[in-house]
């Protein structure tokens, strides 16, 4: 049975716990193949959340086989006594992770140091100013280097305890805990903390329709000149407009959608790459081939394989 602690500070965000959820729910799977959970603080007792809900704690001592530190709504810098067992644990832990904010505890533990790592989005320049040496990946679910893993905010703790015990037990499980937590199975580390069309913030309607559009008809070639009549602006006008609002032009907006939608697809496992390509407008496989490897840093058959992105991938 491996053993996972998580630990928590005072002013925790809630849903840091729903870890341990995915780890309760494989234990029900597992038996005593499965997880012991110990909730750990520095000095044991109540932590109190960022809502003021209480939660009983073990003091720290040991060293589990994996280390999880949750994240406060608002980071905090930690004590030396904290930060000498998060460093310890970098050197004796199978595996330490970071669950939204805690990847500024174990910044300054220095476990993050030279390593690729994400956070929060909201935070992300924040622990990219402070600790200039570490890689932040600021628009990623959740990241892997090394023994080291991090992940985004919120619900993106489902997603990196899901890939944990999907390591430990396989990928058979960790769909079938996906389908009990009524969640989309698992989503890869490398895919985006944002939807492409959220990522474009466009303000005008006349451009959201456009997006909106093309989306819809991803088949079609999507030309400037299309998507402009799809706006009711003259195509010199729309690619102006377009620049403006979004930051990108037409063909990179459409580009990213095109990713998404094949993802999305190649995730699901069910269709054939050439089938991929032509329903999501890349029109053959060399062509998608090519916008993954340049966008993502890796090819879509790694994805349809569900193997890990470079993001997640161990350091040499």
């Amino acid at each position: 049975m491996r053993h996972v602690g998580l630990i928590l500070e005072d002013g925790f965000q809630l849903m840091g716990l729903a870890a341990l959820s995915a780890f309760e729910l494989a234990n029900a799977e597992l038996g005593d193949m499965g997880y012991r959970l110990t909730v750990l603080s520095e000095k044991g007792g109540t932590i109190r959340s960022s809502m003021n809900a209480g939660i009983e704690t073990t003091p720290l001592g040991f060293v589990p086989d994996t280390l999880m530190v949750a994240g406060q709504l608002v980071p905090q810098d930690i004590s030396p006594g904290l930060r000498a067992y998060v460093a310890l644990a970098g050197n004796e832990a199978r595996r330490v992770a970071g669950v939204c904010t805690g990847a500024f505890v174990l910044a300054q533990a220095g476990l993050l140091d030279g390593r690729t790592a994400t956070t929060h989005w909201a935070h992300a320049h924040a622990l990219q100013k402070r600790f200039p040496k570490i890689k932040v990946e600021e628009d990623r679910i959740f990241v892997r280097d090394g023994n080291i893993w991090t992940s985004a905010g919120m619900s993106s703790a489902i997603d990196l305890t899901l890939a944990l015990i999907e390591e430990d037990h396989g990928p058979k499980l960790s769909r079938l805990l996906a389908r009990k937590l009524v969640v989309y199975h698992r989503r890869h580390g490398g895919q985006s903390q944002f939807s492409a069309m959220l990522a474009l913030e466009p303000r005008s309607d006349r451009v959201k329709r456009a997006l909106t559009y093309a989306r819809e008809n991803l088949r079609n070639s999507l030309s400037v000149e299309e998507l402009a009549e799809a706006a009711n602006l003259s195509p010199r006008q729309f690619s102006r407009v377009f620049r403006e609002e979004t930051g990108r032009s037409p063909a990179k907006a459409v580009e990213m959608l095109r990713l998404e939608a094949a993802r999305v697809m190649l995730e699901d496992g069910r269709y054939p790459l050439e089938i991929v390509a032509r329903d999501t407008g890349f029109a053959d496989r060399d062509r998608m081939r090519r916008a993954f490897l340049r966008n993502l840093g890796q090819p879509p058959a790694s994805v349809k394989r569900g193997l890990m992105p470079m993001q997640e991938r161990e350091s040499a």
